[in-house]
């Protein structure tokens, strides 16, 4: 049984998309961020980062994983789907994991905090992080321009951008100029999976502000 520690956060979307599509047996803490539960010291010894998501493989000596990135590797290779074994494959898979790891979140939740959430407008760096978002997106208009997924087939580097992209809108922009990425948001979306995966955890009116309120405050990148 694998335990999920989450919250409703692109970041968290991942995990529990991942565990849906698996079809693995898992349980779900929430996290209240709120509340800061992810700083108390029982989490920070499962994730020292003290930030969602974090796994515990019950089925494998009580196994913790944290990092959202290593956790769905973790899950690929324990099942032996969405990471493909021929080794030119897999690195293509993992590039596009990186991607997103090194690249989307962090550009897209930095528009977030600035285009929605900073106490002051400050027009130089919306521009900036919006600008470099886009061009992100970008980069994805060309990778699927002859492909259905990011690799061909369905990956976890699909499923670590997915949370993130769909939510462009929070970022001030628009994709109506880029039908590939258009096309992959509305394949994923129509996955039963994944719809279930977006539940998780259950949504609350209070969750989303507090997740926001915690990372403004932090100055850190935004990871709703």
């Amino acid at each position: 049984m694998i335990e999920l520690y989450t919250a409703g956060t692109p970041n968290g979307y991942k995990i529990s998309i991942m565990l849906e599509e698996l079809g693995l047996p898992y349980t779900v803490r929430a996290i209240k961020l709120a509340e800061k539960e992810q700083k108390q010291e029982w989490y920070l010894r499962l994730n020292p980062n003290g930030r969602i998501p974090t796994i515990v493989d019950h089925d494998n000596d009580d196994f913790v994983v944290f990092e959202s990135g290593a956790i769905l590797v973790y899950l690929a290779e324990k099942t032996g789907r969405f990471l493909p074994r021929d080794p030119k494959q897999r690195s293509r898979v993992i590039q596009w994991l990186m991607f997103q790891m090194g690249n989307i979140g962090p550009m897209q939740g930095q528009a977030h905090v600035f285009v929605r959430y900073a106490r002051e407008k400050i027009p130089y760096a919306i521009e900036r992080y919006q600008k470099e978002t886009l061009r992100l997106y970008e980069v994805l208009e060309r990778q699927l321009e002859h492909r259905e997924f990011l690799v061909d087939e369905l990956s976890i580097a699909d499923i670590a951008a997915f949370p993130w992209v769909r939510r462009y809108e929070w970022a001030g922009l628009t994709i109506d100029h880029l039908p590939n990425v258009q096309r992959w948001l509305q394949a994923l979306e129509a996955r039963p999976a994944v719809q279930r995966g977006l539940n998780v955890p259950e949504k609350t009116k209070t969750a989303p502000k507090a997740a926001l309120e915690e990372n403004v405050e932090l100055g850190r990148r935004i990871i709703i």
